[in-house]
């Protein structure tokens, strides 16, 4: 029987890094479970009650973290080919390579690199159809499971929020997902780093 999981993302955050390198090695070797990819915004979950919503604003305005995520839902909704590839390659841009993904010359130096051509991504993001993605997938995950940052996975309506200390640790993915329907375990969560 095939699992379906859902993993959040937003690009800004290292913890989403380290856990979305295994999510996509353990996607490319196959197996019983279906992986979906939801973009979150942490610059939307930041914006103070009665505040303006991100993608209400003037794109300039909208936050360091939501250009990225508007030209990764594109890259996963309309060129789906690329869209591991390009996953990882935003996220090294930014934590690896230290670059601002609200810079589109760097959205675009990215997507070279994955064999995209850039202004077809552009293109589909200027049709304003990832941002309104964007949106109808943080309003479900904020509204439906109380997700607050990421990366949260959900199963069986069910979030969990996870942080992973290393990279690409598939062994630490693999139990934490036999943890992940244990619903009786609310927390864990060591109060010092061994470091």
């Amino acid at each position: 029987m095939t699992r379906r999981i859902e993993v959040t993302f937003d690009y800004r955050c290292p913890f989403a890094r380290n856990a979305h390198e295994a999510v996509v090695n353990a996607d490319q070797r196959g197996g019983d479970i279906e992986w979906v990819y939801r973009a979150f915004s942490l610059d939307q979950s930041h914006v103070e009650e009665g505040g303006t919503p991100v993608w209400e604003r003037p794109a300039r305005e909208r936050g360091t973290g939501v250009l990225a995520l508007e030209y990764g839902i594109a890259v996963r909704d309309a060129f789906s080919d690329h869209f591991l590839e390009a996953h990882l390659a935003l996220f090294a841009a930014r934590h690896d390579k230290g670059r601002k993904l609200h810079d589109r010359d760097v959205l675009h130096d990215t997507l070279r690199t994955v064999g995209l051509d850039p202004d077809a991504v552009a293109d589909e993001v200027a049709s304003g159809r990832p941002l309104a993605t964007l949106r109808a997938e943080h309003h479900d995950a904020v509204d439906t499971y109380d997700v607050f940052g990421v990366p949260t996975f959900i199963e069986n309506g069910e979030a969990t929020f996870v942080r992973f200390m290393e990279r690409n640790r598939i062994d630490d993915l693999d139990r934490m997902l036999e943890l992940l329907s244990w619903s009786r375990l609310n927390e864990f969560k060591r109060t010092r780093l061994p470091r």
